[in-house]
Formats: structure tokens, sequence, C-alpha cells
């Protein structure tokens, strides 16, 4: 099956013969390490704000809606002459369809890139002397650990090397070490929430909703989005599946990787919420910021904190990758495939890893872009658009249920979406 003119497909490296094919478990890691990027910080928080119940629901449909919207993807994607999400939506909706995707994912992942580096900023610097980073904590405020250079560095030694690989599946290594952090960081949570527990210090949580003059029926609709964010990885869906033997494999690492991320997910929610109460914060490592009781206290809040940047610094190479694929998608469609020009490749990866780096020394503070993107972005690529595709069916193989799926999906994702970008603008202005 030829795929579509101006599609770009996954390359196979230099050499002799074909590239090996990646392996299930490869991309097992790889859509775990997408999945759990920065949403996991603001999970405690969503917790604290519709209860342990609500939230463990939330987590659960999003989670069964993020797995269908996928296989909606891929059996369309099967079905017709591309092997990218864009060319889905092209052959569904032809080239506006396409432009609207790659622009969306373009949003999507330098917002996230942004934020990435804003994170891994604030805590190895900080913020100015009354939030001072780990760099400063240790060794004093120095011109040699500022967040300039700190960033700089930590761009060319950690993030450059990872960024220029040419397919998805060497990133499986990273990606393992990635995931493994992230489920260290939800042990630590969950020693220190049990540890408070004997020490009578932990927090009753609330298991539903307290509504009252701070937190408004309306508020629960903001919680969604951060959700749906934490389980936004389907611009990664394509890349990944077609470097498999077989890319029907594909549904089985978006399985696994689905249940171990919703885990995670609830784990550091519940624990989260359990150590910190009503205290907790939007971003749950300005918690682990707080001067600690002992030694021992003041070590774990520090490695919790640099476990998840080193996190983050691994997640930041893989959606690098499908935003430096969609880029030269949009603009340029018609040239050989990105891998195969070192030049054209070599200049789109320096300019985002340059201009993020700007960005990030620039803007203090995304948080409320990263909240309006769960809104729109994220939504659109996640729950809109894989439903569109079913409802579109120019393929002839949805079924009815599919479509009823399909169209509950998309009503649940724009009621959700207008529900609450006005609720965040209302308390914005007030």
């Amino acid at each position: 099956m030829a795929p579509a003119a101006g599609v770009n497909v996954p390359l196979l490296p230099e050499g002799k013969g074909a590239a090996k094919p990646a392996s299930v478990t490869g991309a097992v890691f790889n859509v775990a390490t997408t999945i759990v990027g920065a949403g996991i910080m603001s999970i405690p928080a969503t917790v604290k704000v519709v209860g342990v119940i609500p939230a463990f629901l939330m987590i659960l449909i999003i989670a069964m809606l993020a797995e269908v919207s996928v296989d909606f993807l891929l059996r369309f994607t099967h079905s017709g002459e591309t092997t990218t999400y864009s060319g889905v939506m092209k052959e569904a909706f032809g080239p506006a369809g396409a432009a609207a995707t790659q622009i969306l994912v373009i949003i999507t992942n330098y917002g996230a890139l942004i934020m990435y580096l804003i994170i891994i900023g604030d805590v190895l610097c900080g913020k100015g002397e009354a939030h001072l980073g780990i760099l400063q904590q240790w060794f004093g405020i120095h011109w040699w650990n500022c967040r300039e250079l700190a960033l700089l560095v930590t761009l060319v030694c950690v993030m450059l090397p990872l960024v220029l690989f040419r397919r998805v599946e060497p990133l499986k290594f990273s990606s393992a070490i990635s995931t493994l952090l992230a489920v260290a960081f939800v042990g630590i949570c969950s020693g220190m929430a049990v540890a408070a527990l004997f020490a009578g210090k932990t927090h009753i949580p609330r298991l539903i909703p307290h509504l009252d003059q701070q937190i408004t029926f309306f508020d629960l609709f903001t919680a969604v989005p951060v959700i749906v964010t934490a389980f936004t990885f389907h611009f990664n869906v394509h890349p990944i599946a077609f470097e498999l033997a077989k890319p029907s494999d594909m549904m089985t690492a978006v399985r696994i990787a689905i249940v171990l991320c919703a885990v995670i997910y609830f784990s550091v929610g519940l624990f989260g919420y359990l150590l910190f109460g009503d205290s907790i914060k939007s971003d749950i490592l300005i918690n682990f910021d707080q001067n600690a009781e002992s030694t021992v206290g003041s070590m774990l809040n520090n490695v919790v904190r640099l476990s998840y940047a080193f996190h983050i610094m691994l997640v930041f190479p893989l959606l690098n990758f499908s935003l430096r694929t969609n880029i030269d998608e949009l603009l340029f469609p018609k040239m050989s495939q990105l891998a195969t020009d070192n030049k054209r490749f070599m200049a789109i990866t320096l300019v985002l890893l340059v201009s993020s780096y700007l960005a990030a020394i620039a803007i203090p503070d995304i948080w409320f872009f990263f909240q309006f993107m769960g809104s729109t972005s994220a939504l659109c690529l996640a729950f809109i658009f894989p439903g569109a595709i079913a409802l579109r069916d120019v393929q002839g193989i949805s079924t009815r249920g599919d479509k009823i799926i399909a169209l509950i999906m998309i009503i649940l994702a724009a009621v959700t979406s207008a529900v609450a970008i006005s609720t965040n603008v209302y308390n914005s202005l007030h």
C-alpha cells in the first residue's frame, strides 16, 4: 500500500537493508513516556477539587476513551493509504483537515516543550532569591548556576543528543528510564504519605467535591482538561506504530501503557492529596519545595524534584519528534522525507531547540496556557478529531456502535471545552 503524496513515512536508517523493527516493549515505554509528561504534577490538585471518587472515575473514563480514539485512528489508518495522523485527517476532510491537525500538534507540543524547560529551570535554579532551586540550595547563588546557563547546559548535554535520532525506537531506552523515574516518584510520594499516616500527619481525603464559595460546580469542568491533557499522546501513535514489525501490535502496547499510566496518575493523586491536603498547589513540585522538618525529609524532597526534572528531560525528545515531523509536513509537504535531508533535519531541530530555550527564559509561567491548551488543542487531538474521522467514515468501516461512541465523545469534549474555557476566563477576570 503506497503512502499518500506529501505524507512522511518512518525512515529506515542509512546502511544496508531495512532497519530492525521496533519491539512492543519499546513501544510501551515510548507511549507511556509520551503520556506521563507534565500532567502528572497537576493530578493531585485535580483530586483536591473534584474529590477522590470523581477523580478516579474521570481517570478511568478518559483512559478508556483515549484507548477507543486510538483504535479509531489506527483502524482508519490501516484501511487507508497513509501512515500519519494528518494523513488520516486528509483522507477524511481534505487538505484543511491535515493542516488543522498539524497546526494543533505544533501548538500542543511546542507549548509543552517550553513548559518543560520552565519546570526544569524552576527545579534547578528557582525563581529569584525567594524561591531557590536545588543548585542554589546546594552551592549558593553563583553566575554559573543561573537559569540561563543551567538550561543551556541541559539542552546541549541531554536534549540535543536525544533529538538527533531519526527514528523513535532508539528512544525506548531513555523512555524506560523516564517511566521508571515516574514510578519512583509515585513510590516516594506513597512512602512519605504512609509515613505521615503512621505519624498522624496525613489529611483526610475528600471523597466527593465540596462546593463552596471557592469551588463551584463549573470549576469541576476545569479539572477535565487537565486529565485529558495527561492522556493526550495521539500525535506519537503513528511514528511508534509504523516502526513495529506488525503495526497491529500497537493497540496492545497502547492498552498496556494506558493502564500503567492510569495507575500512576491515580496513585500520585491520592498519595499527594493525603500528604498535603488542601494546601496542595496546582504544581505539586511547589509543595516539595517547602522546608522539611528533617534531613531525611529534605533529601526526599530533593530526590522527588530531581527525579521529575530528569523525567521530563527524557520526555522532551518524544514530543520534539512529532513536533518536528508536523512542522516539516506543514511547511515542506512535497519535499523528500525529513530524515533523508540532513540540512533540513538539522535546521528544524536546532531552530526548535533555540526558540524553545529563548521562550523558556523569557516566559516566567505558562500554567494558564497549559490549562487552556488542555481545553482546546488537546481535546481536539485526543477525542474530537478521532471521533470526527469515525463519523465521516470515508472507508465505510465504522459500525453503528462506533458512530454512537464517536458522537458521544465529540459532544462530551465540546461541552467540557466550552464550560472549562468560560470558567477559566471568568475566574481570571474575577
